[in-house]
């Protein structure tokens, strides 16, 4: 999934790979067909999100690499005057205000107001008309602005992938004042060289900031691309986040499509029959995830052919498995398949034999698997014995929720249908009892057990990709015919910002 966001990364970040124009991508006639994945995210989420720009913004200054500026002026009585501001940087910054708005079918639009921002560095100066006389002087300066600042962020698609574009940067100053040797008051050299250098100075600090600007801007689409790219990859097995339409842009929400190919060695995924329409999702929660049941089956089949779909159990949990009815007939089965054998000394292998068929339903995700069952014992002093081995087409659907950090998975109904059933304690297969409680232990305990290890091997694979690091809440998890929806709101981690401006500046 591509859990944009939902991460610390201001509007800088998450809004990027929500939005982009498509200027450099060619989708085709239908987009919408090739779509597996949505996002979208609304005004909520974009306020909340912009919160955070003021990080952003002073990175943004804090990094940018003012030049030396030089320049001469000739002064009645006193010639020509030739200066030089050299070691110019921030000294302290902040920001008072950031509003955030979206412009429909056009970009995103940042108003960043009263940013009050202190400069230092030192002014060189010389009289007479040459910059390389005998007489100058050089004394520290602190420059006092107070400015406000617009931007709209406009995004292209460059390779079936975001990047932004925020060139169209503009800064308004309120006030530049310059302060020399940290003397507050008007002398006539600061208002000399205030004059004629506060001109250059702001061409000069609008260059560089916005430049710095559009720089993060181009790295934090960048930055999410990557977080979303990871986070639906594992080992061999990835999904395709490469753009699949021209994403729109509401004054409500914003949403991009995603193409959502299962990648897998030699495996090759195609689609082009999606039953998405931007009405299948409303504008009440933060965050929506749109998945089409074509990926979910896609990951089924590369999960299978990675051979991941393979369960062994023994010992305690082999017992809980067959000692699920503490009964006459219980008792007479476990001893016919064992022989006595201990379960300690006793194996039970699960895996499946075919690609494992998944439909979406408004009752949950319904689960279509043929599955092989192997018991093997190994007495004291003998050679392993295998006792049983059943093939069985097993469907169970299942409803899913996400609380506390961890998947929770609800298996309901099922049905179980024998194809082969081999027992050494009935080779003719003629007693009805070994089967008829077989049936019953694995309806009562055997997939609420398989279920039971998928939960945690899921919740552990999405925590390291980082999501136990927001703040969920009230996930729902919606299946409907043919796709499934996963509706938020969130917040963010403290940290995950500051660690992209650490590892990219």
């Amino acid at each position: 999934m591509l859990w944009a966001g939902g991460m610390r990364l201001g509007t800088f970040g998450i809004l990027l790979m929500l939005v982009h124009t498509s200027a450099a991508c060619e989708f085709g006639p239908f987009p919408y067909s090739i779509t597996g994945i949505v996002c979208r995210m609304t005004k909520p989420a974009a306020l909340l999100l912009n919160q955070e720009t003021t990080q952003v913004i002073q990175a943004a200054f804090r990094n940018a690499k003012f030049p030396n500026i030089t320049g001469d002026r000739s002064i009645r009585l006193l010639g020509k005057v030739a200066y030089g501001l050299t070691n110019i940087q921030v000294n302290d910054l902040s920001i008072e205000q950031s509003e955030v708005e979206l412009k429909e079918n056009d970009a995103i639009h940042i108003a960043i107001k009263n940013v009050t921002a202190f400069f230092k560095g030192t002014l060189t100066y010389g009289y007479a008309g040459a910059w390389f006389l005998r007489l100058f002087h050089s004394v520290d300066f602190e420059i006092e602005s107070s400015i406000d600042l617009q931007i709209n962020i406009k995004l292209v698609c460059q390779k079936d992938q975001v990047a932004a574009d925020a060139s169209d940067c503009y800064l308004t100053f309120h006030k530049l004042m310059l302060h020399l040797q940290g003397d507050k008051e008007r002398g006539w050299l600061k208002q000399l060289f205030t004059d004629f250098i506060s001109f250059t100075l702001k061409l000069v600090l609008k260059s560089e900031v916005c430049k710095e600007i559009n720089f993060l801007a181009q790295e934090m689409a960048n930055f999410v691309h990557d977080l979303a790219a990871n986070f639906v990859r594992d080992e061999d097995i990835s999904v395709d986040v490469s753009l699949a339409s021209v994403p729109l842009i509401k004054a409500n929400y914003l949403e991009s499509h995603h193409k959502g190919l299962v990648l897998y060695k030699n495996y090759s995924d195609v689609f082009s029959d999606s039953v998405f329409s931007p009405s299948l999702l409303t504008e009440s929660r933060m965050l929506y995830f749109w998945l089409s049941e074509h990926i979910l089956n896609s990951l089924a089949s590369a999960v299978f052919l990675d051979k991941r779909l393979v369960l062994t159990i023994r010992g305690e949990k082999l017992q809980a498995l067959f000692e699920v009815e503490d009964t006459e007939v219980q008792r007479k089965v476990v001893q016919m398949i064992f022989q006595g054998t201990s379960y300690n000394d006793s194996l039970a292998k699960v895996w499946s034999l075919a690609h494992p068929k998944i439909s979406l339903q408004p009752e949950g995700t319904v689960v279509k698997s043929l599955v092989a069952v192997e018991v093997s014992i190994f007495p004291p002093g003998e050679e392993p014995l295998m006792v049983l081995y059943m093939e069985k087409e097993i469907m169970v659907t299942i409803q899913a929720a996400y609380a506390e950090k961890k998947l929770i998975l609800y298996p309901l109904d099922s049905r179980i249908e024998f194809k082969v059933f081999q027992c050494t304690a009935d080779p003719s297969g003629n007693d009805p009892s070994i089967r008829n409680f077989l049936q019953t232990m694995i309806s009562v305990v055997g997939i609420p057990e398989v279920i039971s290890r998928i939960e945690p091997a899921l919740t552990s694979l999405m925590n390291n990709k980082g999501l136990h690091l927001f703040e969920i809440r009230n996930p729902e998890i919606i299946t409907r015919k043919g796709y499934v929806i996963v509706q938020l709101d969130f917040s963010f981690p403290n940290h995950l910002l500051l660690d992209f401006l650490e590892k990219r500046l």
